[in-house]
C-alpha cells in the first residue's frame, strides 16, 4: 500500500519493521501506531518468524517519538487526556504493552531515539546503536510524561538516581553513556551497523526458538519475585519447551557433533 508509515518484510525467519517517516525523523502518529500493531499481531501469530529488527528509516533517526504536530492539532486548546498506556487509542497494545511477546525483538538505533523513540527501544530485547545516537526522555519539558512505559522502564534499565535524573530534566545522553550504563548492547560505528546487528540475530537464530522464548518468558516475569516463587512460577513457554522435539535435537546434535536442526515444536 502507497504511502504507509511502517514498513514490514519477512526474510526466512526474521521480520525487518521499519518506522518510515524519515522526514520527521519518524515521528509516530496515530496511523503508525495503528499500522505497528497490525505488525506485531503478524510477527507474533507467524510461526516462521522467530526474531524481529525494529529500526527507523533513513540515517538521522530511529524515532523522536509521538507526532507533537499531530498532538497539538488534535489539542485544539483543550488538553488532549493521555496518561499511562495506550489502552483505547490505536495500536493498542503496542510493543510498549506487549508485555507476553516471547520472541525477541533487535533495535537497531540509527540517530535520535527520543520519547517514544526512546520507549520503543526500552521495550526490545537487544539494542544496537550508532555512535553518533542520542537517547533522552524529553517529556517533562513538553508537559507531558513518558506513558510508553518510559518512567518505569528507565527505572529498572539504570541506577536509580541516574534514571531519576533524566526524567525529571529530560537531559539527553549520548551512546557511550548508554553502553556505560547497560542500556545498551554494542555501540559502533554507522559503517558497522548493520553487520553488528545481523551477528545479533545470527546468535539468536543460532539457538532453539523454543528455548529463547522460554528464557525471555521467565527472565522478564520473574525479575521482580523472590528468588524461591521464580522457581515455582509457572511459564507458559517453558512449559512447551522441556516437551519439544528441540529439547531433544539440542543434546542429541551435542552428541553426534553437529548442527542442530530446530524445528520450533
Amino acid at each position: 500500500m502507497a504511502d504507509r508509515r511502517v514498513r514490514y518484510e519477512k526474510l526466512g525467519r526474521v521480520a525487518r519493521v521499519t518506522l518510515d517517516r524519515p522526514e520527521v525523523l519518524n515521528a509516530m502518529d496515530l496511523r503508525t501506531h495503528a499500522e505497528l500493531a497490525e505488525v506485531w499481531d503478524d510477527f507474533e501469530a507467524d510461526d516462521d518468524l522467530w526474531v524481529a529488527v525494529l529500526t527507523g528509516a533513513g540515517s538521522r533517526a530511529f524515532s523522536t517519538g509521538q507526532d507533537l504536530k499531530e498532538r497539538a492539532a488534535l489539542d485544539g486548546g483543550t488538553p488532549l487526556v493521555t496518561t499511562f498506556g495506550s489502552r483505547g487509542q490505536p495500536g493498542w497494545p503496542r510493543l510498549t504493552e506487549r508485555f507476553h511477546l516471547a520472541k525477541p525483538v533487535v533495535a537497531r538505533v540509527n540517530g535520535y531515539a527520543l520519547g517514544g523513540g526512546l520507549e520503543l527501544a526500552l521495550a526490545c530485547d537487544v539494542v544496537v546503536a550508532v555512535d553518533h545516537a542520542e537517547f533522552g526522555l524529553p517529556e517533562a519539558r513538553l508537559g507531558l510524561v513518558a506513558g510508553a512505559g518510559g518512567v518505569f522502564r528507565l527505572m529498572r534499565q539504570m541506577p536509580h538516581r541516574v534514571a531519576l535524573g533524566h526524567l525529571l530534566t529530560g537531559r539527553r545522553f549520548d551512546a557511550a553513556r548508554a553502553l556505560e550504563l547497560g542500556l545498551v548492547n554494542d555501540v559502533v560505528p554507522a559503517s558497522e551497523l548493520d553487520a553488528c546487528v545481523d551477528t545479533w540475530v545470527e546468535d539468536l537464530l543460532r539457538c532453539a526458538p523454543l528455548a529463547v522464548r522460554a528464557i525471555k518468558e521467565a527472565a522478564l516475569r520473574s525479575v521482580d519475585l523472590p528468588l524461591a516463587e521464580a522457581f515455582t512460577e509457572p511459564y507458559r513457554w517453558e512449559a512447551r519447551r522441556m516437551r519439544s522435539h528441540d529439547a531433544v535435537e539440542g543434546p542429541r546434535a551435542f552428541a553426534e557433533k553437529r548442527e542442530p536442526v530446530w524445528r520450533g515444536e
